[in-house]
This record gives structure tokens, sequence and C-alpha cells, in this order.
């Protein structure tokens, strides 16, 4: 395959990764800005909540400052005066006594000139000024309130001061009637709620949230991440198998025109090859009397039937003929083959080995056929041990199939020749047409079997048959 096939294949599993990246992202980046929101609009709530709050106890101090302060020292003193310590004193019970319980942190009470006329903190009477916004907005008759967050920069940039303080301003009015606070407006008071706590708890869900969030967005990107891994090698093997399909396509049209030309040129070759080896024959008869020293007849005898045995090689892998299915007996078909090449073995030094399991069961093969392979295999085993050598048969089974494995002490096979060991015609011996492994394993594959060719160690090589048990 060359490059710009593998970058085509390649484009889309980098579209899946980059969409499988960029939902996250967008998924991730959503589900802040939603916690943000929701926390946000927790935060409101609890505003105005703290200003509701404070509204309320407004209302009820205003009532009792009026009703228990105002009126009475009116009455007593003729004015209301609050750097006099008894009115300071009766002030500070009555507004300490009611307060009491409740989440209030300072108070203070303006007159109508902006000067602090009654604080928890002494120190701030008297002060003029400082009221702010709030304070003007409370003497027109309007409640409002404002935050303030106290800490380091970053530490208010997260959300997480040291201290989050709600001020709430509100107008003191004169009551007019038992039932009725809409008097004219006779000073401003302002609460102050320490609300940190409230709004910590807010911040610390917020951050269980986001955890929460990223925690199921880091397992749901994972599972992303595998499911399109998966989904890129299942694609990828499919691209694969499909190369290979086309390949083997490819090969078969090859191998079937190569194929027809071979059997169609075998037949011509055969007729006047048949006229050569019998005239051959004839001829060294006729020789034989007058001069039996002459050894051109068996020269020409030999060659014919050389080449008769390439034609029959040749026939057999373009047009291998179909199993004659039988019940057939591995260990006897072997036996056959050990038979036929044990003088041969014997005159190389070679030395055959046998290993057969018991109760090996029949299976339904072409003994002819398989007595072929065996008989290739078999012989490419003792060519490869020029110096002699121990051969070994192992004969086993298993559920399915029927395993024979032929191990040689041979040099081995080189990489550069084992992949090319299933090519016809390609062969490394001198005298030699490269379809005797090709006419195996077409056998084999006519039987719905598999073979394959691996080295040993520490030397030769193992040719293992797979044939299916029926």
């Amino acid at each position: 395959m060359s490059l710009p096939d593998k970058e085509e294949k390649s484009k889309p599993f980098k579209l899946y990764k980059y969409f499988t990246f960029t939902s996250f992202v967008f998924i991730f980046i959503g589900t802040i800005i939603l916690s943000y929101l929701n926390t946000h609009w927790a935060k409101e709530m609890q505003f105005n909540k703290n200003e509701d709050y404070a509204q309320l106890l407004v209302s009820n101090l205003n009532h009792q400052i009026f009703r228990q302060f105002v009126i009475p020292m009116s009455l007593r003193y003729g004015k209301i005066q609050l750097r006099d310590q008894k009115q300071f004193e009766r002030m500070d019970t009555l507004i300490r006594g009611t307060l009491h319980g409740f989440k209030v942190e300072m108070m203070n009470i303006y007159d109508l000139n902006n000067v602090i006329a009654y604080s928890f903190d002494k120190e701030l009477m008297g002060i003029k000024d400082i009221g702010g916004r709030g304070y003007q907005n409370a003497v027109l008759g309007k409640t409002s309130s404002e935050i303030e967050q106290i800490g380091g920069f970053l530490e208010i940039l997260i959300g997480f001061p040291k201290q989050i303080k709600v001020s709430t301003f509100a107008p003191l009015h004169a009551e007019l009637s038992l039932a009725s606070t809409t008097g004219p407006v006779i000073g401003v008071i302002e609460i102050v709620q320490n609300v940190t706590k409230d709004y910590q708890t807010i911040f610390k869900f917020q951050v269980f949230v986001v955890f929460t969030i990223t925690l199921v967005m880091g397992m749901l990107f994972l599972a992303l991440i595998f499911i399109v891994k998966r989904g890129e090698t299942i694609i990828e093997q499919r691209a694969r198998e499909q190369i290979q399909l086309k390949e083997q396509l490819s090969q078969a049209q090859h191998l079937s025109s190569i194929g027809e030309m071979v059997a169609g040129v075998s037949h011509e070759i055969r007729n006047p090859l048949g006229i050569i080896s019998s005239s051959a024959a004839l001829l060294k008869k006729k020789i034989s009397q007058t001069d039996p020293s002459n050894t051109i007849p068996d020269i020409i005898v030999e060659e014919a039937a050389r080449l008769n045995s390439i034609i029959t090689d040749f026939l057999n892998f373009a047009k291998p003929k179909r199993p004659d299915l039988t019940e057939c007996a591995i260990e006897e078909v072997l036996e056959k083959n050990i038979k036929f090449i044990a003088s041969e073995a014997y005159d190389k030094g070679c030395l055959i080995k046998k290993e057969y399991a018991s109760d090996i069961p029949a299976i339904n093969a072409d003994a002819d056929m398989l007595y072929q392979a065996f008989l290739n295999i078999l012989i490419n085993a003792m060519q490869s041990m020029p110096n002699g050598g121990k051969i070994k048969i192992l004969l086993s089974t298993d559920p399915h199939n029927i395993e024979i494995e032929f191990q040689d002490e041979g040099s081995g096979i080189s990489d550069d020749i084992k992949a090319k060991i299933w090519d016809p015609f390609f062969t490394t011996k001198e005298k030699g047409t490269g379809l005797g492994l090709g006419i195996v394993k077409k056998i084999v594959e006519l039987h719905h079997g598999n073979i394959r060719i691996e080295n040993r160690q520490p030397s030769g090589v193992a040719v293992t048959v797979k044939l299916p048990i029926d």
C-alpha cells in the first residue's frame, strides 16, 4: 500500500479522535458554565434571603426603637441624645436584646445628617458621611443591600474570600399608629451580616459539582477513547483484510492465467515428449547391439522422464484434481511414505523417528493426494540435511483437528526466503520447479486444512499440517 493510501485511510481515524476530544472539551466547558450559573443562582438566592432576613429585623427594630426608646426618651428628656450615657445604655440594651440570637455582626443607626448616632462599635459614633449610596437610598425610603468580599485578589477571583458580609440599609420610620410604619423617615438603620459560612457552603458545593463533573467527564472521555480505539482497530483490520483479499484475488487471477497457459503448453509438449521418449528407447536397443558403451540414449530417456515429471507438476499445480474423499487413516498414509523413502533416507544418513498419539480417528480424505503432499514434505526435509540428520514425525489430535508435524535438523529458512516460500515457481534448488510446496498447500486446502512452516531452535524447520475431523 502506498503512502498516500495510508494517509487517506488515516484521515477518518484522525477525524474520530478530533471529534472525541472536541466533544469532550465542549461538553466539559458547557457543564462548567452550567455549574457556574447554578452557583450564581444559588448565591443570588442566598443574597435575597439575607436581604429579606435583614428587612424583617429592621421592621422589628423599627417598632421596638420607636415604641420603647424614641417616645419614652422624648417624653422624659425632651430630646434624643445618644451621647448621653443613660440614653445610649437604654438604646444599646434594647437593640442587643432585640437582635439576640440573630446573625448580626454590626448595627449602625444614622441620623438625617449622615452621622452615626449609634453603633455596636463606639468608635464609629459621631463619624459622618460614610453611609454611601445605601444611606442615600434609605433616606428616600428605599431598602437596599450590598455584598462585601474581604480577602486577596485570587481568593475573590475564585469565589472563596476570607469573609463575605452583606450590608443592608433601611429607613427608620416614625410610627403614626400602632399598626403602621409608614411615617416620615427619622433615620437610617444599617445591619451587617457575616454570611461567610453560607457562601463557603455554596463554594464547597460548587467545587464538589465541578469535581464530580470532571470525574464523570473523565470516565466518559476514557470510554469514548476506548470505543474510538476499538472502532479504529476494527476499521484498520477490515482495511487490511480488504487489501489482502484484493491481493489474493489479483494473485489468483494471475495464477489462473499462468495455469491456463501452463496447462496448454504442457499438453502440447507432452505429445512430442512421448514420441521422443519412445524413440530414444528404440534407439537404445539398436545402439546396444552395435555400440554398448554409448550412453546417449540413456541420457535422452532419463531427461525425457525428468521433463515429464516437471510437466506433471505444472499440471497438478495449474489444474489440481478434486479429492476423492473416502475413509482414510493418516497413520497408514505416513507409513506408506516412510516405506517408500526408507532406502533413500538410509543412503543419505537420515533417521526417521515417529511419535504417534493413540486413538487417532479416521477422516474423510484422498489418501493418494495426502501421500503426495507428505512425500514432498519428507523429500524437502531430507534435501535440507545433505550430511544426514533426524526427521521426526509427530501425529496428534484434538477435538476438531488431526495435526501432523514434520521436524528436521537442517539449517532453517531465512526471513527473505520464508516470505516467498509459497510463491509459485520460487525455488532455491538448482533443479526444481518451485511448485512442490505450492502443490502441498493446494492439497491441504482442498481438504479444508491449513499448513504452516516455522524455524525450530536451535536449528531446523517444523512443517505443521492440520486436517479437520469430520
